[in-house]
């Protein structure tokens, strides 16, 4: 079982729900021959990402979408070995390379060296060049940034790189001249309201457009939150049958800590880990009558994270019950000392 923005997202340019003027343009860029390198930036939520693996396909055929993950060790000039995960294809690599901290610039220069002179692919599109996704290089360190300007020129005949970004106010302009720039903007209110009608319906659900336009302006546009907040509407049975009001403080607490959950995971932390150090953490900052009631339902859900198939729903129920938990003590105090 996947989730609705998992489930639902576009897996070809001719597919995407909004902006598609933008990737009309995309896919002639994919068909002139000469391809160059990307600077793919704009607000969280937006579709960055969703675009540029349809692009991807588009360059290489569905083969893109077979991925692993792959665990690489490099060893920095110091003797130090930094550890970093990739995620790759027989076509492409993708790497945020500052998850290294300060030795980033090791990371984009042997990994880029790496795929390039690696062995060439042979496929049906007659691509000769391979490609290296680096996300969140708006937080690449200077000396990274230059490192990666030199990379990109050296091995220009064999590679081509895709830079992914929130702003490019903190990316050299060195960088930003040998890219071609793509802005991806926040769909518009009316755009996201369309996304979440047509997903509902996709599901057997029917949408009230007054919830729609609720979710919508509550998400602050990020359709990836948009769509979480509607399953999440949909699962705890928030009305598909008539508008209710969207409990947004816990639903945003929720949808935050999903979102560290989600972060946590993508750099593949077993989610083992994850529910082993979030319950020290808990027994450490709660109080005494608590602490056995956490451990019981802490054993409960863990054992369902090993059942389950899907990690993000265990670790996300564990936290909603812990609040509830929470909530229903700080209640029962206030209650006690009122009487």
């Amino acid at each position: 079982m996947s989730l609705w923005v998992d489930k639902y997202r576009p897996s070809s340019l001719g597919k995407v729900d909004f902006h598609k003027e933008q990737a009309a343009q995309l896919k002639k860029l994919v068909q002139c021959g000469d391809f160059p390198h990307l600077l793919v930036y704009g607000p969280s939520g937006a579709g960055k990402k969703t675009r540029i693996m349809c692009l991807l396909r588009e360059l290489y055929g569905p083969g893109v979408e077979k991925l692993r993950i792959e665990h690489q060790t490099i060893v920095a000039p110091s003797k130090k070995k930094i550890e970093i995960n990739t995620i790759a294809s027989n076509y492409h690599l993708e790497v945020n390379p500052s998850d290294a901290g300060n030795q980033d610039r090791v990371v984009i220069q042997e990994l880029i060296k790496t795929v390039a002179q690696s062995q060439q692919i042979q496929s049906s599109t007659q691509r000769d060049f391979k490609v290296v996704l680096l996300t969140e290089v708006d937080r690449l360190t200077k000396d990274a940034q230059h490192a990666l300007r030199r990379t990109m020129e050296k091995y220009m005949a064999t590679c081509r790189l895709i830079l992914c970004s929130t702003s490019t106010s903190k990316v050299i302009g060195p960088i930003r001249s040998r890219c071609l720039a793509i802005r991806v903007p926040l769909p518009s209110i009316e755009e996201v309201c369309s996304v979440l009608t047509s997903v509902c319906k996709k599901e057997g659900l029917v949408l009230p457009p007054e919830l729609a336009k609720q979710i919508s302006e509550k998400s602050g546009r990020n359709l990836r939150k948009a769509l979480l907040m509607c399953e999440a509407c949909r699962l705890n049975t928030y009305l598909f049958n008539t508008l209710m009001k969207i409990p947004t403080r816990v639903c945003s607490r929720l949808l935050e800590v999903r979102a560290r959950l989600y972060e946590l995971l993508t750099h593949c932390i077993p989610p083992e880990i994850i529910m082993k150090c979030l319950v020290k953490e808990l027994l450490n900052n709660c109080d005494g009558q608590l602490k056995t009631e956490v451990a019981h339902i802490a054993a409960y859900y863990e054992h369902r994270l090993q059942l389950g198939s899907k990690a993000i729903y265990h670790l996300e129920a564990f936290t909603a019950k812990f609040m509830a938990i929470y909530k229903k003590f700080m209640e029962d105090g206030l209650d006690a000392m009122m009487f």
